[in-house]
């Protein structure tokens, strides 16, 4: 993890990457109140629905910015927190409900990952998400598909990082996003800071390739014990659930060994 935020922050500037400071906790917008005074998002399901949707909004609106939130779905506190931002700086907000095949490896979850679109689309509808882009397999890699984008450096299995436990996660993370990207035309894009080797390989790409986004990083939501909230804790069993907080923990304690060795340089910053 922290070579993933040395890789993500080193010539941030270059490849238009912004770490978003998380507010106070009474600067934080509640998680709207009146919710149900907001308009339901536009659903599309295609490509030329969504650029119809797009075109007339922003036209409507006058709009020059347009603010991205991609997710798999099964939506917690910490995919509201990048909605919310997204709305915070916006004209327009759109945020993606896609279950990727191709980050899985052979051994993962596809087949049983959570799919609440139902649910998902009420959690966008109520911080004020103008589109959800709900593409199936077939929308998003069609009949004879054969372009990816390989993202060597990370899925090199003799790295530090995800690429030696999921091999081609990483490519598929790179080639979806690029897809994304295409399709929806943002200005920002937005992601947690919970997925820092992720984060690196967004700024990665969008340097490579020119993309011309600005990618935003959130910071991580935890639960009250430090677990960074996530779509997969529904998989730990009791005594899991109970283990999981050392991670954070650990962190905590390799921050304040940092900052301790520096003499206190850097104390308060992060999270």
């Amino acid at each position: 993890v922290l070579l993933a935020v040395m890789v993500l922050t080193r010539g941030a500037s270059a490849a238009r990457v912004r770490l978003r400071p998380w507010p106070s906790p009474a600067a934080r917008r509640p998680l709207s109140s009146s919710a149900s005074a907001r308009p339901s998002p536009w659903i599309v399901h295609t490509v030329e629905e969504y650029k119809a949707a797009r075109l007339e909004l922003m036209a409507a609106r006058s709009a020059t910015t347009i603010g991205f939130v991609p997710t798999m779905g099964a939506l917690h506190a910490g995919h509201v927190s990048l909605a919310v931002a997204a709305r915070e700086a916006s004209d327009l907000v759109v945020a993606s409900v896609f279950v990727n095949a191709a980050q899985f490896a052979a051994h993962e979850d596809l087949g049983t990952y959570p799919r609440t679109l139902d649910a998902d689309v009420e959690v966008l509808a109520s911080v004020g998400t103008d589109i959800v882009f709900a593409p199936n397999a077939a929308v998003m890699y069609p009949e004879h598909f054969s372009t990816y984008v390989d993202m060597s450096q990370f899925d090199d299995p003799q790295q530090p990082g995800e690429g030696s436990s999921r091999p081609g996660f990483f490519r598929g993370v790179a080639t979806v996003c690029t897809k994304l990207f295409n399709i929806i035309e943002p200005t920002h894009v937005y992601f947690g800071q919970k997925d820092a080797m992720q984060c690196a390989v967004i700024r990665r790409l969008i340097e490579d390739f020119n993309i011309p986004v600005e990618q935003v990083v959130v910071p991580t939501v935890r639960e009250e014990d430090g677990l960074a909230m996530s779509s997969r804790n529904v998989y730990l069993n009791t005594e899991e659930r109970a283990a999981a907080p050392v991670v954070y923990q650990s962190l905590q304690a390799g921050v304040q060994a940092y900052v301790e060795a520096r003499g206190g340089e850097g104390e308060g910053e992060g999270e």
